[in-house]
């Protein structure tokens, strides 16, 4: 009967990891598929090797082999890795059956309680990561860092080259940036908040004629 009930909370812990967190943040259909699998299948061979003379070590060994198969494949991030090995400890932890019912739902809880606050969207949602190619060759630092800041619209963090092409002229770096909290429109603040005054083409000297004033223009010519 416990065994029963260990199952019984392994499979509920991962159907909310993969589909109440990964899932509707992440939108990875195949990840879904390789956490589901990778629980019940650690929790299965799990199981029939704790009552086996063969040992759980050895089980567990070849399942850690596996993982690191799997995670050499494909290419995954670090929120994704975080995530396989959720799916991991919480099929061992449906095999210990030696272990009480309530410490193992517990651990389970704390592994989903961790995850969704780790992986919550307004954890650090400002705070981006990117792979640049820019299109010149930059050596100084601070001249970098500038340009980067420039393009971006945004306050860098870290700038770490990668990669100087001379050949071609390019500079390959990694980017750790936050981009500024843009303010709302009056339009978004609510009702009754009188818009910006509209500034016509024809005003700015030197910038332009715009469509209406061209027409208007060409109607006189005639």
């Amino acid at each position: 009967m416990s065994q029963l009930a260990f199952l019984v909370i392994d499979i509920f812990a991962v159907t909310l990891l993969v589909f109440g967190l990964y899932f509707p943040r992440h939108r990875r259909r195949d990840l879904v598929v390789a956490y589901l699998g990778v629980n019940v299948g650690v929790l299965a061979v799990a199981s029939s090797l704790s009552t086996s003379s063969i040992g759980a070590g050895l089980g567990l060994g070849l399942f850690g082999v596996l993982s690191i198969i799997r995670l050499r494949s494909t290419e995954l991030d670090q929120h994704e890795v975080a995530y396989y090995f959720c799916a991991l400890a919480l099929g061992i932890l449906g095999a210990l059956s030696s272990a009480s019912v309530w410490s193992t739902a517990g651990l389970m809880a704390l592994i989903l309680v961790v995850m969704f606050i780790g992986d919550h969207p307004r954890l650090f949602n400002s705070y981006r990561r990117q792979i640049m190619v820019i299109d010149a060759v930059i050596t100084d630092h601070l001249t970098l860092v500038a340009h980067l800041e420039q393009l971006l619209d945004a306050r860098v963090h870290a700038a770490n080259v990668q990669r100087i092409d001379l050949v071609n002229d390019t500079t390959i770096v990694e980017v750790r940036y936050s981009c500024p909290r843009r303010v709302k429109s009056p339009a978004h603040l609510g009702a009754g908040v009188p818009a910006p005054p509209r500034v016509d083409a024809t005003t700015n000297s030197g910038v332009g004629f715009g469509v209406n004033s061209a027409a208007t223009r060409l109607g006189a010519y005639r």
